[in-house]
């Protein structure tokens, strides 16, 4: 059975935020809003966790999970970035965009994609989202709530409850949520490459 905080979308209560780093920190997989859609993660280096998320959305290795990073040089611990990135990634963080970048050592192999070594990165403008990291000091791993065979995310936390109240450990509910998952940008080739529209606006890549 799954626990349900309700936290301030813009003051987050200090006491469930630490209740949710808990959760985090013991193996536990959180539903929580972003600026785009619900996200399910899990702390970045527990391999059990990871496994756990990756059966509930029913994605395999092939499927690139996002790290949710606090800010530009925490994306920079875990991607190699160059000048050319650094500026695009400057004027699209934080926000509601995934890149995909080239994966330092820093990632665990078994959390990049197995044959391009790439990872996705994402800083979130959400003081849900930023406060629980900050609690925490380190990335989240996370997947949009898409269940298989769908094609939506969830956006509702009641719902999210209702349906993976055996799968997940807490639902954080926080206001309204968007119902459109983030604008998937690939910046580990010579161009920027659009691999999803979403919220956030692709002409800022010139795509």
């Amino acid at each position: 059975m799954s626990q349900f905080f309700q936290i301030h979308p813009e003051n987050p209560q200090l006491r469930l935020v630490k209740q949710a780093a808990q959760v985090i920190k013991g193996g536990g997989i959180v539903a929580l809003p972003t600026d785009s859609c619900y996200a399910l993660v899990c702390q970045l280096d527990d391999k059990a966790a990871v496994e756990r998320l990756r059966r509930i959305r029913g994605i395999d290795e092939k499927h690139h999970l996002t790290l949710l990073c606090r800010d530009l040089s925490e994306i920079a611990q875990y991607a190699r970035i160059d000048n050319r990135q650094y500026r695009l990634l400057k004027s699209a963080t934080p926000g509601p965009y995934t890149f995909i970048l080239e994966a330092t050592r820093e990632v665990p192999r078994r959390l990049s994609h197995p044959s391009r070594k790439t990872i996705g990165l994402r800083v979130p403008e959400h003081a849900v989202t930023s406060a629980l990291m900050e609690e925490l000091g380190q990335p989240l791993l996370g997947t949009t709530l898409i269940l298989p065979g769908e094609d939506e995310p969830l956006t509702d936390a009641q719902e999210i409850r209702a349906r993976l109240e055996k799968q997940v450990d807490l639902v954080i509910e926080s206001g309204s949520s968007s119902v459109v998952p983030t604008t998937v940008i690939d910046l580990s080739g010579e161009e920027a490459e659009l691999v999803r529209a979403g919220r956030g606006d692709p002409a800022l890549f010139g795509l």
